[in-house]
């Protein structure tokens, strides 16, 4: 997401999506959508680095108090209520932004501020979904030392971007093979079939040095945890003899083998050194034995299951040459891509503009032609430039829908939004579950109001973006 002023939550975000994937037990068609922030203490302001607009801003804000308020914001922001209510609207799947704080020992508690206790959360949450027959996707959505700046939903809207850097690639690293573990050990991060790098990095690819090389390092991190959890990786093994069955140790002693594949690179070793103790710590935190004795208890069970999708914002995000995340695959890899047409450079503000501009869009070709597949839009909504009516947000929401499914298929930007005074009508173009009680969007994903909404749009060119 652009920016979503004044409302931003980083705990679990929703998304309407179709994929076609052999990964696990994915179905062929998933639907999903997104999780705010006035009431519980922030502000609203037009420069989201001068006021309490943000996870890091409250928390420096309010340092005896974050952690409670932010607790009981999450148990009652995302509920079983709704989990019920987004299966009954057809909802199969769900994108969860987070932020790197969620595994807090990777916080710099003396220089940053993040809430605590997220991760229990999750995995509520995830346990929940998962009972309702939803898969998930990880989304790394706000990465230590902010990936973009000046924007909330990297968790601290300021213009000192330092994600860039070898400290908080590693960090985003040891997340990442953090995350890669949970998801496999413990059963209630079985829904999970995807994690993805990094949302909405910066669009000039010269302002993101070795953006390249850590696409790089992600892949090879998520595969190595898994080939030494014993889950099978196309095109690569791992030759080493474990002595443990405890996960921490594993990737110690397989972290400094002398005798390891190429994947194993020094970034990745780094990362599984510094991921070890944290996963012993997560066991206690979590309940989850099977950190402490993986094999015994799991190995059936690992040796039958897929890998995990690696998942990248398409290489069409950026421009200045960007790398291309197709080139880091190694096994099941998705892409995403983000449209929201009311923060402007899409089409001119008015309705016809709009129409002609989405139902001629070739986002899913021009990814495709360069490897960039399945593409899926990962965030997406019904806000515009100008007034809308009713009647063009019936137009508006198939022709959107429409277009994104010509790819793997589409994730919705929000699952709800904070009912407020200050927030106004926000989500009437904003809300998933209001979308759908209005009308907008209809009560199954897969449907259309229309299905000729586009045909007096259409032209016949390629060159649309």
């Amino acid at each position: 997401m652009q920016a979503l002023a004044p409302l931003v939550a980083l705990l679990l975000h929703f998304a309407l999506f179709r994929l076609a994937s052999a990964v696990g037990n994915v179905p062929p068609k998933l639907y999903g959508v997104n999780l705010e922030w006035l009431d519980m203490g922030g502000q609203s302001c037009s420069d989201c680095s001068t006021c309490i607009a943000d996870e890091w801003s409250f928390a420096k804000a309010y340092p005896d108090t974050v952690d409670a308020t932010f607790d009981k914001h999450w148990s009652t922001w995302f509920t079983e209520d709704h989990v019920q209510q987004l299966k009954a609207d057809g909802i199969n799947a769900v994108r969860i932004p987070l932020g790197y704080w969620i595994v807090e020992p990777l916080v710099n508690r003396s220089s940053e501020y993040y809430p605590r206790g997220g991760i229990k959360q999750l995995q509520r949450g995830l346990q929940q979904l998962q009972d309702a027959g939803m898969v998930a996707i990880l989304d790394h959505h706000a990465l230590p030392g902010v990936q973009t700046a000046g924007q909330q939903f990297t968790g601290h809207c300021t213009q000192d971007v330092e994600f860039y850097t070898p400290y908080n690639y590693h960090r985003a690293l040891v997340w990442t093979a953090v995350m890669t573990a949970l998801t496999h050990l413990d059963p209630a991060f079985n829904s999970v079939f995807a994690i993805e790098a990094v949302n909405e990095p910066i669009m000039n690819a010269d302002q993101t040095p070795g953006y390249g090389q850590f696409q790089v390092n992600f892949v090879q991190t998520i595969r190595a945890v898994e080939l030494i959890l014993g889950i099978p990786v196309p095109g690569v093994s791992l030759d080493v003899s474990l002595g443990t069955s405890n996960t921490s140790a594993a990737f110690i002693q397989v972290a400094t083998s002398t005798s390891l594949p190429s994947i194993f690179n020094q970034n990745v070793t780094a990362a599984l050194l510094e991921a070890a103790p944290i996963l012993l710590e997560m066991a206690a935190e979590l309940a989850i034995p099977t950190i402490l004795d993986f094999t015994s208890t799991q190995a059936p069970l690992f040796s039958s299951r897929t890998p995990l999708m690696t998942n990248f914002m398409d290489v069409n995000w950026q421009y200045n040459d960007p790398p291309n995340p197709a080139y880091a695959a190694i096994g099941p890899q998705g892409y995403d891509n983000h449209l929201y047409y009311n923060y402007g450079g899409v089409a001119d503000p008015n309705p016809d503009a709009y129409m002609t501009s989405i139902c001629n869009l070739q986002r899913v070709q021009n990814d495709a032609a360069v490897g960039d597949t399945p593409l899926w839009f990962g965030e997406w909504g019904l806000p515009t430039q100008f007034d809308a009516t009713d009647e063009f947000l019936y137009m508006w929401a198939d022709a959107q829908k429409m277009a994104y499914t010509k790819g793997a298929g589409w994730l919705f930007w929000n699952f709800h939004v904070e009912i407020s005074e200050l927030a106004g009508n926000l989500s009437r173009q904003w809300s998933y579950l209001d979308g759908v009680n209005y009308g907008f969007l209809t009560k199954d994903p897969a449907a259309y109001h229309n299905a000729s909404v586009c045909d007096p749009y259409y032209y016949n060119t390629t060159s649309s973006s």
